[in-house]
């Protein structure tokens, strides 16, 4: 895959969970090669570039993702923004709240609609989206506890 085709395929699997820019995908794949974990095809159309996993590659993700996992990192802007309320004007924050409480049905609503999609062929990433929907879900009841 090039990475163009591997951003959109890591979107589609992880997005509602894991963030990544296109940036981090360019800037690794060659990190990558360097390392001899992929092999790096012929250039094709607008200078695209396939990358193919290596044999040592899929050794080195054996290892890794049966490693222990660590702790996840929350870092959320609405909370943080909530840590220092007292600092904002009440529609300043009735705003953010409103805001973010329709960001998150429509992010539940999304991962919903990729869950069913994965569901038949990616088993694994249809589970994985169990997460983001009660993230969704958790945001929008712990927001709504929020409005007054």
């Amino acid at each position: 895959m090039t990475g163009g085709q591997l951003m959109s395929e890591a979107t589609r699997r992880l997005g509602p969970f894991w963030t990544m820019t296109r940036s981090q995908v360019y800037r690794e794949l060659p990190a990558l090669a360097e390392v001899g974990y992929v092999r790096v095809g012929k250039p094709g159309p607008r200078a695209s570039v396939p990358y193919t996993i290596s044999a040592s590659g899929k050794r080195a993700f054996a290892k890794w993702i049966n490693e222990e996992s660590g702790i996840g990192q929350l870092r959320d802007p609405v909370a943080l923004r909530t840590a220092f309320a007292h600092h904002m004007t009440p529609s300043a924050l009735s705003d953010m709240y409103k805001d973010a409480i329709e960001y998150h049905n429509e992010a539940l609503n999304d991962v919903k609609n990729r869950a069913k999609d994965l569901a038949a062929d990616d088993a694994g990433a249809a589970t994985a989206m169990d997460f983001a929907i009660g993230y969704h879900k958790a945001a929008i009841t712990w927001l709504k506890s929020r409005q007054k």
